[in-house]
């Protein structure tokens, strides 16, 4: 079974963590890069006109993605890892599952927050998908964790 570890990281968190799990369980790694940089302003939750803030209000909004994921076929199996933004996936996750066909496939969610957890974050993703393809919730991935850790946490998955 071919693993990836696709990551979107607008502040570096989600990217150290996919980084340890890729190792753990042996997968390939795509970092999911905006068109557009996230700069600190269109980070600030406490501005609601902040680009962060209108993207997560608008359920319709797709932010570009700069690079592409050539090989999709390949895996069998995609851990999707992403900040959690207002207790939701950011746009950008909506954006990179409309990209490519995940039918058939198994997706796994891991986030990092602040404080908020994944909550319905997997639903909400569904709509961005194929009816065959399976995504499960997860986890939350917050502080460090040893490459054991994960191992062990994907492991009981039993995928």
């Amino acid at each position: 079974m071919k693993k990836l570890v696709a990551y979107f990281s607008a502040s570096g968190t989600t990217k150290q963590v996919a980084n340890v799990l890729a190792n753990a369980i042996d997968a390939d790694t795509f970092e999911i890069v905006p068109q557009e940089t996230y700069t600190d302003a269109d980070l600030n939750w406490m501005d609601k006109k902040s680009r962060s803030s209108l993207e997560t209000a608008d359920k319709s909004s797709r932010p570009q993605i700069k690079n592409r994921l050539e090989n999709v076929k390949e895996y069998d199996v995609v851990f999707l890892g992403f900040p959690i933004w207002w207790y939701s996936a950011p746009r950008i996750i909506n954006t990179f599952l409309e990209s490519y066909d995940f039918s058939g496939k198994t997706i796994v969610l891991f986030a990092t927050s602040g404080g908020s957890g994944l909550g319905n974050t997997a639903t909400d993703l569904k709509v961005s998908c194929d009816k065959t393809t399976n995504i499960i919730s997860g986890k939350m991935l917050n502080g460090r964790h040893s490459k054991e850790e994960l191992k062990s946490w994907a492991e009981s998955l039993k995928l």
